[in-house]
């Protein structure tokens, strides 16, 4: 059973407030809501967690700015990063997708609503990257390994720490066995690196490269 003191709490209130949102859309959907009408719920959602982890920041030892790593790990990361955008474009086989993503299509008759664009892909790049990080991989796979997380070395974690947060990931996406290699890259990073910047900036650059991919191909059932 995770203890919900303040560290644990901090690291995953901002998650838990982007799963009840997207909770909430789902559900508001089967009421009879049209997904257009829940587009602009996509701004609250990352407004929320923008101030969550805003009002929280002082208790986030890890994203301290680490002085010693090499540039070699930002070039591993963002190639990383890279990698995970290609599989995520390229797993789609049925058995590779779990359940419907509904997506999110800017489009008003054909007319790109160019701010709820701008809204997603900085929700997606800047922010959502930050606080899935804080929470899968800074807390929940050191709480795995030990509930004292925050004095667990990333280097040391042990597989069973490893395959538990990848296999929750990967369930936590549509394309779950994209989502599973993204884990397991993203963890991987974390624990060669020691820093939660390395998956940081990897999940960054999948989730921009992906953005940007969607809106110049019109794939929006990718978001």
């Amino acid at each position: 059973m995770i203890m919900l003191d303040r560290d644990n709490l901090y690291r995953i209130a901002p998650f838990a407030a982007y799963v009840f949102f997207m909770v909430l859309e789902d559900v508001l959907l089967k009421f009879g809501w049209d997904a257009n009408e829940l587009r602009p719920l996509y701004a609250v959602k990352i407004s929320v967690v923008v101030a969550l982890l805003w009002w929280m920041r002082g208790a986030y030892s890890e994203l301290k700015w680490p002085s010693e790593v090499s540039f070699r790990t930002w070039v591993i990361a963002i190639v990383a990063g890279i990698a995970v955008f290609i599989a995520w474009i390229n797993l789609t086989a049925g058995w590779m997708v779990m359940g419907e993503s509904v997506g999110f299509d800017p489009r008003d008759e054909e007319e790109i609503d160019w701010l709820l664009v701008a809204t997603r892909l900085i929700g997606a790049a800047l922010v959502v990257p930050v606080m899935e990080e804080l929470f899968w991989r800074s807390f929940l796979m050191r709480w795995l390994y030990h509930p004292n997380f925050l004095a667990v070395n990333p280097s040391c974690i042990g597989l069973r720490a490893f395959c538990i947060t990848a296999i929750m990931f990967a369930i936590a996406h549509s394309l779950w066995f994209a989502g599973l290699f993204a884990g397991i890259i993203y963890n991987l990073l974390y624990m060669r690196s020691g820093t939660l910047w390395s998956p940081i900036l990897a999940h960054a650059v999948t989730n921009g490269i992906l953005g940007v991919w969607i809106i110049t191909t019109g794939n929006w059932g990718f978001w």
